[in-house]
């Protein structure tokens, strides 16, 4: 039993990789029900956000992996772990809890990582369990821990407000300017809301459902629009921030091309946050256009963390602490089944031994049969205690699974389990 993830992130892979492996939210549950199928994971979890597609799982009698990187391998079109990386165990836990912290973000420290990772856990709820669930909850309290107990949030970056400085490269200040949001979500409003607080000057919300442009718009005082109207502005505006989910772009060159015509030599910034991307890249060679995505964020956000790089090492060390925290919860989980058949065995044998002896005693009075009978538990308990202690230390330090198999073979628990299961079938079979 073993926890492991596999994926690929921005620190290993493009954007023109990341958005070809992306998964919808309806996606998620469907591809976890494939790969248990396929690999017999016990538990699974999909993250995929801008800058990650990641698999959790925990392992059932086989190794995840190779069908872990064939599923992505597939959704990729080509081999996918040349792009990837894999943690396993305690590596597997920190990772989760850095991505949680926004430690292993783009932007250093960004909160919208936060709600992605909660999201993508309820998402898959039916296809985790005890293991992957617990994993999940703590790295959401230990994300909060970091924020709160650290300044490595403080002042962060979001990918909006990232995207907002490069508009800035352009325009100066982006006061009086008139900007239009294209999606609905969570990084929209906030994208949005970091526009109004920029001081623009008007500001369009157009999205394909139009009830959710129109209380979007509602919240931050702009102007709702139905998706198939928008374009018709597109000549007014002087930034178009995209983040909608569509699987292809909706921003083209058919689209931009008619409204650039109307504008004279007023540029056109286009922040396309997307994932995958929502403009066509052939819509960046069109005159006074300044397209952007989200690996030209890189430059931003490189100048903006070094005050909150400091913070790292104190964030590092909460972290490492949760991680055997969650550890040594999740060792003692290996141990407790073969420590409850190695006791089992163990009374099994000492009642047996016990019994032939009193057949031997018979002479002795009750009382007498009884000091027996509580010395024999007396020496089984004082002789396993110390290697169910060391057991479960072993656990703790990572080297549970290779002593809990020695112990199965040392004392043929294995022979002793297939031993019960052939007379529990036998005993059927007479009932029958």
């Amino acid at each position: 039993m073993a926890i492991v993830v596999a994926g690929i992130s921005h620190q290993g892979a493009a954007l023109a990789v990341r958005e070809r492996i992306a998964y919808r939210p309806a996606e998620l549950l469907p591809t976890l029900e494939a790969l248990r199928g396929e690999s017999g994971l016990r538990e699974g979890v999909l993250l995929s956000t801008c800058n990650r597609t990641e698999l959790y799982a925990l392992e059932g009698d086989a190794d995840a992996v190779p069908a872990i990187w064939r599923t992505l391998s597939s959704r990729l079109g080509e081999e996918a772990s040349a792009y990837g990386y894999v943690r396993r165990d305690r590596d597997a836990v920190s990772h989760l809890f850095h991505v949680a912290s926004g430690l292993d973000s783009m932007v250093l420290g960004e909160a919208q990582i936060h709600g992605q990772v909660r999201d993508a856990w309820a998402a898959c709820r039916s296809e985790s369990g005890a293991v992957l669930n617990r994993l999940f909850q703590t790295s959401l309290l230990v994300a909060g821990r970091v924020r709160n107990e650290t300044t490595i949030g403080r002042g962060a970056a979001s990918v909006s407000s990232a995207a907002l400085q490069l508009a800035r490269q352009i325009f100066g200040s982006l006061a009086g300017r008139r900007a239009m949001v294209l999606g609905a979500g969570e990084m929209a409003e906030l994208a949005l809301e970091c526009l109004v607080n920029e001081g623009v000057r008007a500001a369009i919300v157009a999205n394909r459902t139009y009830e959710r442009a129109q209380a979007l718009a509602a919240r931050h005082g702009a102007l709702a629009m139905h998706y198939d109207q928008c374009w018709a502005s597109l000549h007014e505006v002087d930034v178009l921030l995209c983040s909608t989910s569509a699987p292809r772009p909706v921003v083209t060159l058919e689209r931009v091309g008619p409204a650039i015509t109307g504008r004279r030599d007023r540029p056109l910034c286009i922040l396309d946050i997307a994932v995958p991307r929502d403009v066509d890249p052939s819509v960046g060679t069109l005159d006074n256009v300044f397209l952007y995505d989200l690996d030209d964020l890189r430059a931003v956000v490189t100048t903006n963390v070094e005050r909150r790089r400091a913070e790292v090492p104190t964030a590092e060390e909460l972290i490492a602490k949760e991680v055997e925290r969650y550890w040594e919860w999740f060792a003692g989980l290996s141990t407790v089944p073969v420590l409850t058949h190695f006791r089992g065995e163990m009374d099994r044998l000492r009642e047996r031994e016990v019994a032939t002896a009193l057949r031997q005693l018979d002479h002795l009075a009750p009382a007498d049969r009884a000091v027996v009978e509580q010395l024999s538990r007396s020496l089984m308990n004082k002789f396993l205690h110390g290697p169910t202690v060391r057991l479960r230390a072993a656990a703790a330090n990572g080297r549970g699974l290779g002593i809990v198999d020695a112990v199965r073979y040392l004392f043929g628990l294995d022979e002793t389990s297939s031993a019960d299961a052939r007379r529990d079938r036998d005993h059927h079979h007479d009932l029958t």
